[in-house]
């Protein structure tokens, strides 16, 4: 049998999947400019809603680096240091964990992520269409990048999972 942490990085690609749908759901609804408390309901939801998928995101990726024995980024850029590290192949031990298409898209939440947690006055809906690209594309492919990542470290026939012979 494979290893079961896979589970748990499924889990977490999932949460981070259904984050990034509502927060393009709710830049789609808007209401950003609305006077008051709806205004203000709109942007901090739709910004905890990016926020939170990619907190969701950075969490598969450190359960893959953790499965792989591989020590996770430390420092004050470590947010950015997990995603380039998760686009590079480390010859002779793992090909990259997630594509360059996948990893620009990472990295466009990861940018906005800082904007919410540290600059709240700062947002633009007008502004932040590349980061609901970005969360867009994330919510359709990134189990499947995460999936197709697990299939070539850990396949099944490596798990143990051919059928036994009767005896």
């Amino acid at each position: 049998m494979g290893d079961a942490r896979w589970l748990d990085v499924a889990n977490a690609a999932q949460d981070a999947a259904e984050h990034f749908r509502n927060a393009v759901a709710l830049h789609a609804e808007g209401g950003f400019n609305a006077p008051g408390l709806d205004g203000y309901k709109a942007i901090m939801a739709f910004m905890h809603s990016v926020q939170s998928g990619h907190t969701s995101l950075e969490s598969a990726l450190c359960r893959v680096l953790d499965i792989l024995g591989e020590e996770r980024p430390t420092g004050d850029s470590w947010h950015d240091d997990l995603i380039r590290r998760a686009s590079q192949a480390r010859p002779g031990l793992r090909p990259p964990i997630l594509g360059k298409g996948m990893a620009a898209r990472a990295d466009e939440t990861r940018k906005f992520r800082h904007l919410a947690t540290r600059s709240y006055g700062r947002f633009r809906a007008s502004e932040a269409k590349a980061t609901v690209a970005a969360a867009r594309a994330l919510a359709r492919g990134l189990i499947g990048e995460l999936d197709r990542f697990r299939q070539l470290i850990d396949p099944p026939e490596a798990a143990g999972t051919r059928k036994r012979r009767r005896p």
